[in-house]
């Protein structure tokens, strides 16, 4: 039984990208027609579509064309796959540390808008000085709050 060609707007359409897009990953050697039609209408096989999920997966890691260029002839040298499966955990695993780091930071600024605000709600006035509350405090001298405490 012969496998089913699939069209450049098949693929186009299910990923969501312009048919120009597909054959630009055909040009980057991302992607490669089964053959093409007496009309020149390129036809991909159905692998095409695991390609294609691939190539998005690592976009989403932020991966460049370049790059995903570089992790196909990988896959290329290695038919068993291993060495891209073992880059692609490498790379899940970074991005896992990365999305860490990012809440981290995250909470550290959601900490001291915390802050700000209970040191805001305590005061009677917007323009009220923070007084014993800053620690470094430049306006000693100055700030009536300050030299009054």
């Amino acid at each position: 039984m012969e496998e089913r060609l699939l069209k450049i707007g098949e693929l186009a359409a299910a990923f969501g990208v312009t048919p120009r897009t597909i054959r630009y990953y055909e040009e980057l050697g991302l992607i490669e027609a089964a053959n093409r039609t007496e009309g020149l209408h390129r036809r991909y096989p159905p692998v095409t579509f695991i390609q294609l999920k691939r190539i998005a997966e690592l976009k989403d890691l932020g991966l460049s064309l370049g790059q995903i260029r570089d992790f196909f002839a990988l896959a290329r040298e290695d038919a068993s796959g291993e060495s891209c499966r073992q880059l692609m955990l490498a790379l899940y695993a970074r991005q896992i540390e990365e999305e860490r780091a990012a809440i981290r930071a995250a909470e550290a600024r959601i900490a001291d808008i915390e802050s700000r605000m209970s040191a805001l709600a305590a005061k009677p006035h917007f323009f009220s000085c923070p007084g014993e509350e800053c620690a470094q405090c430049t306006f000693d001298g100055i700030c009536t709050e300050r030299s009054s405490s």
